[in-house]
C-alpha cells in the first residue's frame, strides 16, 4: 500500500474523534482514540490556538508518526498578548503590550517559517505583525521598536537568545 499523508487543523490539546479527523483515521484502520490522544499530548501547550498537523501513516504496518507545525504568528502574539482576537483598527485600537522577551520567543518558534536568517531580523518581522493587529511593545508602537532593534538597543537581549535561535530547527 504505502504511506499517506492526512492533514489537519486542530485546536492545541483538542483534537477530537469526529469528523474529519475520525472518519479519515478510520479509512485507514488506525485506531482514532490513539491517534487522537496522541496529537492531543503533541499539542497541549498550544491550547486555545489552531495548529497544523500532519499524520504520516504506513498503511501496510498501521504505524503512524505525528508532526505537528507551529501557529501562526497572530496566533502565537495573541496568545502572548492574552488577547482573543486582533483590531480592526491597530493604528488607533489597541489590544495588548507585549515584553521584547516575548516577541524574541515568538521569533524564535516561527523560526523555519520566516525568511529571516537571524534572530535580529525575524525579530523584526514579528515587530510588524505585532504593530499590524494592534499590539504595542513594552509600551511603544512596533515600529519604534524595530528602529531601537537597527539601532542596537536591544543587543544585550538579543544576545541572550542568540543559542536558542541557533539551534537547529526539528
Amino acid at each position: 500500500m504505502g504511506k499517506k499523508v492526512v492533514r489537519v487543523m486542530v485546536e492545541g490539546g483538542k483534537a477530537n474523534p469526529g469528523p474529519p479527523l475520525g472518519p479519515t483515521l478510520s479509512s485507514l484502520k488506525l485506531n482514532v482514540q490513539e491517534v487522537v490522544r496522541a496529537i492531543n499530548e503533541a499539542t497541549k501547550e498550544f491550547a486555545g490556538l489552531s495548529v497544523p498537523v500532519e499524520i504520516h501513516v504506513d498503511t501496510s504496518t498501521k504505524k503512524y508518526e505525528i508532526k505537528v507545525g507551529v501557529p501562526t504568528t497572530t496566533a502565537l502574539l495573541l496568545k502572548e498578548a492574552g488577547a482573543s482576537q486582533f483590531t480592526g483598527d491597530p493604528a488607533h485600537q489597541k489590544i495588548g503590550d507585549l515584553k521584547m522577551e516575548q516577541v524574541v520567543k515568538v521569533a524564535i518558534l516561527k523560526k523555519d517559517k520566516l525568511t529571516a536568517r537571524t534572530l535580529r531580523s525575524a525579530v523584526k518581522t514579528v515587530l510588524g505583525t505585532a504593530r499590524s493587529i494592534g499590539l504595542t511593545v513594552e509600551g511603544k508602537d512596533p515600529k519604534e521598536v524595530q528602529k531601537l532593534v537597527d539601532e542596537g538597543f536591544y543587543d544585550e537581549l538579543l544576545k541572550k537568545f542568540e543559542s536558542e535561535w541557533e539551534k537547529e530547527v526539528s
